[in-house]
């Protein structure tokens, strides 16, 4: 049999019952289109995580500093960070288990009688924790190096300690007591995008900082620039603390690409199983109808036999009609898998991700669902004898 007239035989045969072939395709066709939205939208997700990772996580980074007798960062060490290059800010800071359960009080001039205890906790850092914890003053200033060289007794409150100590405003120079000692309020911190926790805090200079057994840093906040996390990472213990870098543990973030890469892996995981049960679906039901329509034609069967139709022949009819079919459905599910990842990402205001691969390997996988799934008819139909066939 000529391989033109084979395909010929196959069309014809596949297009003779148009309703049941698209019936027949429709499994195929959901399995194919269950595959192609799995892997797409799975990597459009994961390139819109690294699209919109967020850039204060991708760029914090934290040195925790031991807590020993002789100090191994001292405070005026993270100016040496800022001279490495990718570093915008870096700030130390001080807090021990002790510090972090203060008994704080407001007095406030206005209302005398008011008078509120807390249990907060108290830091000591130095002027640049604003800008490293990319917090902004809500009333009042920061400490600078003046109140610092001074050891003026002024603190900050985070926004969130002064509301709870009754503190909104700083007209009338309010004051706070810490353990039964006075220190003026002199600005509340608010915004806080990096280290929440200071909202909370009452926030000294490292010279007053020593009334509260904060003499030496205990971390160090580093914020760099976009990308430049990794380096700053490796270099920061040895400028902060040249004689014993190892002692230091350096908190780094994440990378990006291994978050997209275990976001894609697990949506891919999640919905891989379903498109695959889609599939085994589809191939049962090219097998079912391909049977069926065996067992149809056995009486075409027994003619094509009988006038020289060799048994390849017949199989091959049959082993690609169901082939055409299966391919059939992976043409159009992968074009409705494609529009559909389109139509999602437009919809969440994503940049879809299409691979081209994807769409040339729908169709072929389409084609050997129904190649396996024709196997046994094919081979059923080859093997029956002309005269029972005719008979």
């Amino acid at each position: 049999m000529d391989i033109r007239d084979l395909w010929a035989e196959a069309l014809a045969g596949m297009l003779a019952r148009p309703v049941r072939s698209a019936l027949t395709t429709l499994g195929t066709v959901l399995g194919i289109t269950t595959l192609v939205i799995t892997l797409g939208v799975a990597a459009t997700a994961g390139n819109q995580i690294v699209g919109r990772f967020d850039e204060l996580t991708a760029t914090a980074i934290t040195v925790e500093v031991p807590d020993k007798a002789d100090p191994l960062v001292t405070w005026d060490a993270p100016a040496a960070l800022t001279r490495l290059r990718g570093v915008i800010s870096a700030v130390a800071l001080a807090q021990t288990d002790e510090s972090s359960n203060l008994q704080v009080a407001s007095n406030t001039l206005v209302d005398p009688t008011r008078v509120t205890d807390q249990t907060l906790a108290v830091v000591a850092t130095g002027p640049e924790l604003p800008q490293a914890v990319r917090g902004r003053m809500t009333e009042g200033r920061f400490f600078d190096a003046g109140h610092v060289g001074r050891r003026d007794r002024v603190v900050v409150l985070g926004d969130q300690a002064a509301r709870m100590l009754g503190v909104t405003r700083l007209t009338s120079a309010p004051a706070v007591f810490i353990e039964d000692r006075a220190y003026t309020v002199i600005g509340i911190l608010g915004g806080l995008r990096r280290e929440q926790i200071l909202s909370t805090a009452v926030i000294v200079p490292p010279t007053i900082g020593a009334d509260f057994g904060l003499k030496n840093v205990t971390r160090v906040l580093v914020n760099t620039t976009l990308g430049a996390a990794d380096l700053i990472a490796g270099q920061a213990p040895v400028a902060l603390s040249p004689n014993h870098p190892d002692a230091l543990q350096v908190i780094a973030p994440p990378s990006p690409t291994r978050a997209r890469d275990g976001v894609q892996d697990d949506v891919n995981g999640l919905f891989l199983i379903l498109g695959l049960v889609s599939l085994v679906v589809g191939a049962v039901g090219i097998a079912n109808v391909t049977l069926v329509t065996v067992m149809e034609r056995v009486a075409e069967i027994g003619l094509r036999r009988s006038l020289g139709a060799a048994r390849r022949h017949i199989a091959a009819q049959f082993l690609l009609e169901s082939t055409l079919i299966g391919m059939t459905g992976g043409v159009i599910g992968a074009g409705l898998g494609l529009v559909s990842v389109v139509a999602i990402s437009a919809a969440n205001e994503w940049t879809p991700v299409l691979d081209a691969r994807l769409a040339l390997a729908a169709p072929v996988a389409g084609a050997l669902v129904g190649l396996l799934a024709g196997l046994y008819p094919s081979l059923r139909a080859a093997r029956m004898e002309p005269v029972d066939a005719l008979r």
